[in-house]
């Protein structure tokens, strides 16, 4: 299984080093939770809630794109706990996100990408600090 992991990564052209894994979810979170700022309420919102008004396919979707967080969070060694934990987080977004109508009124609030975020980013603090640039 592993050798399968290193085509996926070596196919699409992916960095397995931590710094570059922490980049990409940042960007993919950023994405999906706070694209833009709605005026007037200055609230951040991204492409999950943007999708959950569009029935079945948006929310399919956007739970498919915060899976993808737990998949780098797989390759980064994270513990079944914390994958457990992650995978709840997109189970309880997207059956929020599902229901009709009012099913965008909770991507204000249940964040699951930023929280899944602040998972990984917890355990790249832990094992993989960054380190100074002296530039």
């Amino acid at each position: 299984m592993p050798d399968r992991m290193q085509d996926l990564y070596d196919r699409a052209r992916l960095s397995k080093a931590p710094q570059d894994v922490r980049a990409r979810v940042e960007r993919l979170e950023h994405l999906l939770e706070r694209l833009f700022t709605v005026p007037g309420i200055d609230k951040p919102i991204g492409l999950d809630a943007l999708l959950s008004l569009v029935p079945g396919v948006g929310t399919i979707s956007g739970a498919a794109l915060g899976t993808y967080l737990v998949w780098e969070a797989r390759n980064l060694g994270l513990s079944r706990w914390q994958l457990a934990r992650m995978n709840l987080n997109t189970l309880v977004d997207m059956a929020l996100g599902a229901i009709p109508v009012i099913g965008v009124i909770p991507d204000f609030f249940f964040r699951s990408n930023s929280r899944n975020l602040r998972i990984i980013r917890r355990h790249l603090d832990k094992h993989h600090p960054a380190r100074p640039d002296f530039g």
